[in-house]
């Protein structure tokens, strides 16, 4: 998609080294957004996921939720999807024609309070290709967005707050440069959501790199 198309549909194309990022402000959903926030809280299949961390176990300090037709993991957790809802089809249908990608995978982070955080680290697992494309949609209260360049530092962190009915869009050499995360809040803060889409390979094609 070009420049000048992007710019059409109200995307801007934010400047960071070794990086490719798209930004809607906002994105109409069909719905309203706190509606659709309170429907999504209410209806997803939500997990506290265990990871481990030099050996100790934690929970995630967040809820997370995976849907699509493939299952994915990260971090050693293994996700098994759920089916697809009408409300996650429609939204998935509005972000692939803003994006001009298809999309066979969502996963849902609930940060139910400002103790609630996504530690740093790159969406690069190898069933998500050599340059993955993110779609990140944002529901509720706004949040930071930081990223942190992997190798150079020189550069300071850059913090994007993503406020509801935001769409950023990561490709290209994003995710092998840069990390991202979301940090808990001083102040309090009500629940968000954040949909994930991507795009997972079959069992298949892993193994060769595509």
């Amino acid at each position: 998609m070009t420049t000048s198309l992007l710019a059409d549909t109200g995307c801007e194309c934010l400047s960071l080294v070794d990086a490719e990022l798209w930004f809607w402000p906002q994105v109409d959903l069909g719905l309203d957004h706190d509606h659709l926030l309170v429907r999504l809280i209410r209806e997803s299949a939500w997990r506290q996921e265990v990871i481990t961390v030099y050996g100790k176990a934690y929970r995630q300090p967040r809820l997370s939720a995976w849907y699509g037709d493939l299952g994915y993991s990260y971090s050693g957790i293994q996700l098994q999807p759920e089916p697809w809802t009408r409300n996650l089809l429609d939204i998935r249908q509005t972000v692939q024609r803003l994006v001009g990608q298809d999309f066979n995978s969502v996963l849902l982070n609930y940060y139910r309070d400002q103790n609630d955080k996504m530690g740093m680290h790159s969406d690069d697992e190898r069933e998500l290709g050599r340059q993955p494309v993110i779609a990140s949609l944002s529901l509720g209260e706004t949040r930071t967005l930081q990223l942190r360049h992997k190798t150079r530092k020189d550069l300071k962190t850059v913090k994007l707050p993503l406020p509801a009915g935001s769409l950023l869009v990561m490709r290209g050499h994003t995710q092998q440069h840069w990390r991202h995360g979301i940090n808990a809040e001083r102040s309090r803060c009500g629940p968000r959501i954040n949909l994930t889409f991507r795009s997972v390979a079959p069992l298949s094609t892993r193994g060769s790199g595509k």
